[in-house]
This record gives structure tokens, C-alpha cells and sequence, in this order.
């Protein structure tokens, strides 16, 4: 594992597990421009033939690597890596204050792992992002896909005075940071889907999934209790990306005609709103978030098929409870209320 504060085009020993150059041969292809085998062999270490096999292995990764001549190899367009140092100095007065700690790892099996491994030694708001994860996770237990340096994965740790009881609606409530980062940049068109994704909106990509949130929770139902808090957003989506997924999915390129936000900016509005969303949640629960989750809310007043525990059924979205539970209107008029780990829903 490499995390670390400094500056990313430092070199550092490789992450376990990490075949040894490959994040040299990746920051030296990161500015987009061609680069040639005896150019990336020299910056590594490698031999040329051992340069062949991690360029292989950042495509197989889903970097679209292309070869324009024999012998070079380049990006269709510049990554840019995260640099915590970067991110800090982006944040607010107020969320710097607040911030417990913040990495940049080179990569990791997945970033709430890595805060789970923690434990308590990880302080209060502790952030850890990472380039590259091998084992990203998803609601449900789905995988989180991401390409090397294209994309956010951050993961959060937060304890609560309150127990567990206390934390409904809070995916919804980390959903909503995520948003509010997202405005803040400039970012429009996009909306909430119930328990804990973003999606955009219209054009292209309306109806594809931009964002995932996974919280998971540890503690006692009246208290204390920690959530590890992951958050995946997509900045730029490969073709090979969005043929692997099952489901249409959008990404910030798109939504910002071709070219997305500076990477290091979107971390630093991701964390800065999440601090603060936290501490409000912290002092007044979902209650003070119910009324700005119903102005984005995707699924009110929509057709919906639902499964899960109860079965299949159809309805229609009828907004959130003050908890954050999800309201579905039946044929028969009644309104039936549903927790997020019983239920999936898909807008027919």
C-alpha cells in the first residue's frame, strides 16, 4: 500500500500486491502525449519487455492505452492524480478545521477497507482516497468498477455520540453532499435515486447512474456507532467501462461537454460538503435534509417495480419519510414504507 501525502509525481515503493513500476510507467503517460518504450523502460527501471506487460496491465485495468507507432504508447487524453496536498488547500476554512485526515493511496483492495483495517486509530472524519482500487464495493454486495486515475473513490469514517437507531437517511444525506459538491463546480443535471445514487438527469446519459454511496455501520443501536462512508463518482467513462456494466451509467465528461472538472477540485468539494452535511446530520438527523431531498428527488411521482423481501410489487414513488424511508403509493391507495436494506427499485 502507498498512501500519501506528497506530491504525486514523487516516486514511492510499489503499493503490495502492485507490479513493480507500474505507477511510474502511469504518471509518465498521464500528460497525454506519446511516450516511448525506451522512454517509460528508463523512468521505471524495467526492461523494455517487462514495460509491455504493466502497459497491458493498465488496459486490462481499463485505461484505453493506445499505440500510435510501434514502439510508443499513449492516452487519448491527460489523467490528472490526486495530490492530497492539492485537495487540502482547496477546502474551506471551516472543513480544513474540521478534516481528521486525508490520504491519497496509489491503490488499495478498497478504501472503506482500508478504513475498516483502521479501526479507531483512524480519527474522526478521517478521508482516504485512492488512484486504483482492486475490490471496490457497491450496495448489495455489486462490485464498483473504476478505471486507474479516471474516476473519485473516497471513503469516509464518522462517529456518532448516537447509536445506530439515530442514523436513518443518511445515505441520502451523503447523497446530497455529493450533489452540492457537484453544483458548487457547476455541475447541473443531476438527481437522487433512492437509497444511494446520483443519476443524470437528461441528454445522453439520462437515467445513468454518475455516483454510488455505500455506508456501513458499526456500533450499538443507542450508541456510540461509526459509519464508514464510500462514495465512487464517475469523471470519465471508457467505452470498454460502460459495455462491462449492466446498466446505463453517465459521467461528469459528459455533463460538462466533453471535459470534466479538475479531479483534485471535485475531491476537495466532495470532502468539504460532506464535513459539513455530517455535522448538521450529527446535530439534527434527516429532518433538516428532508425538504432539499424532495427537490431532487428522481423517484417521486414515478412508475416504480419493486423487489425484495415482501416480494414484487409496483407502485409509485410518493417522496421520503422524515427518516428517509421510501414512500410507494399501491393501487389500492394505500401508501407502504420501506427501509433501504429490504428493497431494490427500478423506474419502469
Amino acid at each position: 500500500m502507498n498512501c500519501s501525502a506528497l506530491a504525486p509525481d514523487e516516486h514511492a515503493p510499489p503499493v503490495s500486491g502492485q507490479p513493480a513500476g507500474l505507477r511510474e510507467v502511469l504518471l509518465t503517460l498521464a500528460p497525454g502525449r506519446a511516450v516511448s518504450v525506451a522512454q517509460l523502460a528508463r523512468v521505471s527501471g524495467l526492461p523494455r519487455a517487462i514495460v509491455a506487460t504493466r502497459v497491458d496491465a493498465l488496459r486490462g485495468a481499463g485505461l484505453p492505452v493506445q499505440s500510435p507507432r510501434a514502439g510508443w504508447y499513449q492516452l487519448p487524453w491527460a489523467l490528472q492524480m490526486l495530490d492530497a496536498e492539492r485537495i487540502r488547500a482547496a477546502l474551506p476554512a471551516a472543513a480544513a478545521a474540521r478534516l481528521g485526515a486525508l490520504e491519497v493511496c496509489f491503490e488499495l483492495d478498497s478504501t472503506s477497507t482500508e478504513l475498516q483495517r483502521r479501526g479507531a486509530a483512524a480519527p474522526d472524519l478521517a478521508f482516504v482516497l485512492a488512484e486504483s482500487q482492486s475490490a471496490g464495493r457497491g450496495r448489495r454486495g455489486r462490485d464498483w468498477l473504476s478505471p486507474p486515475a479516471l474516476n473519485i473513490q473516497a471513503s469516509c469514517r464518522k462517529r456518532f455520540a448516537g447509536g445506530m437507531g439515530e442514523l436513518a437517511g443518511l445515505s441520502l444525506v451523503v447523497g446530497l453532499a455529493v450533489l452540492r459538491a457537484l453544483e458548487a463546480l457547476g455541475v447541473t443535471g443531476v438527481g437522487l435515486k433512492w437509497p444511494n445514487d446520483l443519476q443524470a438527469r437528461a441528454g445522453p446519459d439520462a437515467g445513468g447512474k454518475l455516483a454510488g454511496i455505500l455506508v456501513e455501520l458499526a456500533g450499538g443501536r443507542h450508541g456510540p456507532a461509526t459509519a464508514i462512508i464510500g462514495v465512487g463518482l464517475n469523471l470519465r467513462l471508457t467505452a470498454a467501462m460502460r459495455e462491462r456494466v449492466a446498466q446505463p451509467l453517465a459521467d461528469l465528461a459528459g455533463l460538462c461537454g466533453g471535459m470534466p472538472p479538475d479531479r483534485n477540485r471535485v475531491a476537495a468539494g466532495l470532502v468539504a460538503a460532506l464535513i459539513e452535511n455530517l455535522r448538521q446530520f450529527e446535530l439534527a438527523g434527516f429532518a433538516a435534509f428532508h425538504a432539499d431531498y424532495a427537490r431532487h428527488d428522481l423517484l417521486a411521482g414515478e412508475a416504480l417495480h419493486l423487489t425484495g423481501g415482501l416480494g414484487p410489487f409496483d407502485g409509485v414513488g410518493a417522496g421520503v419519510d422524515a427518516r428517509g424511508a421510501l414512500r410507494v403509493s399501491l393501487a389500492d391507495g394505500s401508501t407502504r414504507t420501506l427501509d433501504s436494506a429490504e428493497i431494490s427499485v427500478r423506474r419502469q
